[in-house]
């Protein structure tokens, strides 16, 4: 007669929980997702465009076939918005009397007719020469004030960079205007008038509410858009994004899945693809300013992870790496494991402050992007050759467990991230 054999619990849980996880996020699932959301009838998923509707309604099939709940303040998982292209018809300005040269003001507003005095609701604040301009220009439209910025006249020459900034602003946006200008004046006058093409847009978020800790959010996220339609190359004109980022879209659709199947995260788990990344972090901008970012305990936003990093297989970078502890926590979630998360090692890229996890980090979030992307050397990055036979699906579904069981301890309750500090942003 054989004897019984009894496995450790603990390494029966890793033994059934392997399972799992290989049976959800496996190769085979990501290549299907993948050939979806990087297909030709996609037309490489560019704003306002059929193909990126295409892209919406699949993604929001996904999620409700994994059993999410639409995200509050969406409708049927369609977190809707609007961007404005301003066309600036005319502006006047005086200060104190003197007439402002046309060249010498910008109004970034979302109204069409603006009409300032010193006896408007507007915050007046100057910019010395010393100051940094971007820090300025940035600072003020991020501000949420209506407000006029005297720049001093050695930023005239820089004026014009500030449209790099409001080729698109939100429809509820303040109205800001810049003006070359040494003294705050006692009197002035500010006219404008625009037209404007009308933007709408659509981020994409669903939920697993959290069973103890509700009030507290883990984003997973991704962006869904991409370049479209380009100028033929080879006789190729559609830029799929198969990397950048459909891999992404498909880790947070697979992430959903696993994470809905396990049955057991005690916070609230958000899974957000975002719109309009190729326009300047867009969605992911607007997705900020509807959830309490106070709330938010991490964000693991996942940006091009279809190829190998610079270390080969079963690695990732997380960019903002020692800015919070988070790498230490998933450093210790993954301890028996071959993978292995390394810091950002293109930081002249300055990374943090460039993709969907930004406007998070701004708030104090340990929001992190992971990424496998070669900033130094990715062939296919805004190509048309970003196609889905140059992803590695294997080593995909690799980096999606990994971060599926790095999260563990965060999405538990058990471990909480440390934030970003001010000083940092």
């Amino acid at each position: 007669m054989k004897k019984a054999i009894f496995f450790p619990a603990l390494l029966f849980a890793i033994i059934v929980n392997a399972q799992k996880i290989n049976k959800i996020i496996n190769a085979a699932e990501v290549e299907r997702v993948e050939r979806i959301l990087a297909s030709d009838s996609l037309q490489g998923r560019k704003v306002n465009t059929p193909g990126i509707e295409k892209a919406a309604d699949f993604i929001i099939h996904e999620f409700k076939k994994a059993g999410l709940k639409p995200m509050q303040g969406t409708k049927g998982f369609r977190q809707n918005f609007e961007m404005l292209k301003p066309k600036l018809l005319s502006v006047d300005a005086q200060l104190d009397g003197v007439i402002v040269p046309a060249q010498n003001i910008i109004v970034v507003s979302p109204l069409e007719d603006v009409n300032v005095t010193e006896r408007s609701s507007f915050q007046v604040v100057t910019a010395a020469a010393t100051d940094n301009f971007a820090n300025v220009v940035q600072g003020s439209l991020q501000s949420g004030k209506n407000t006029i910025v005297l720049l001093d006249s050695s930023f005239q020459k820089s004026l014009p960079r500030i449209t790099r900034f409001t080729r698109q602003i939100f429809s509820d946006a303040p109205t800001v205007i810049f003006v070359i200008g040494q003294n705050i004046p006692k009197k002035y006058s500010i006219t404008a008038k625009q037209s404007f093409d009308k933007m709408p847009l659509s981020n994409i978020a669903g939920i697993l509410p959290g069973k103890t800790l509700p009030n507290e959010y883990v984003i997973f996220s991704a962006h869904y858009d991409h370049l479209g339609i380009g100028r033929p190359v080879k006789g190729d004109s559609i830029y799929n994004g198969a990397n950048d980022d459909a891999a992404g879209t498909t880790a947070v659709i697979a992430l959903a899945k696993y994470f809905k199947a396990m049955h057991n995260n005690k916070r609230t788990l958000v899974f957000a693809t975002f719109t309009a990344e190729e326009l300047g972090e867009v969605g992911s901008t607007y997705f900020s300013k509807q959830i309490d970012a106070s709330k938010v305990v991490a964000m693991f936003n996942i940006e091009m992870i279809g190829t190998e990093s610079k270390w080969g297989k079963n690695s990732a970078y997380m960019t903002g790496y020692d800015k919070t502890d988070m790498s230490k926590i998933l450093g210790e979630n993954l301890k028996g494991t071959n993978f292995k998360f390394y810091p950002d090692p293109y930081l002249q890229e300055q990374l943090f402050y460039r993709s969907d996890n930004a406007s998070l980090a701004k708030l104090g979030v340990p929001a992190h992007t992971i990424s496998t992307s070669k900033m130094d050397n990715e062939p296919n990055y805004h190509k048309v050759t970003d196609e889905i036979s140059t992803l590695d699906m294997n080593n995909m579904a690799e980096i999606i467990k990994a971060i599926a069981i790095s999260s563990k301890t965060v999405v538990s309750g058990k471990d909480t991230p440390t934030r970003v500090a001010p000083e940092a942003k």
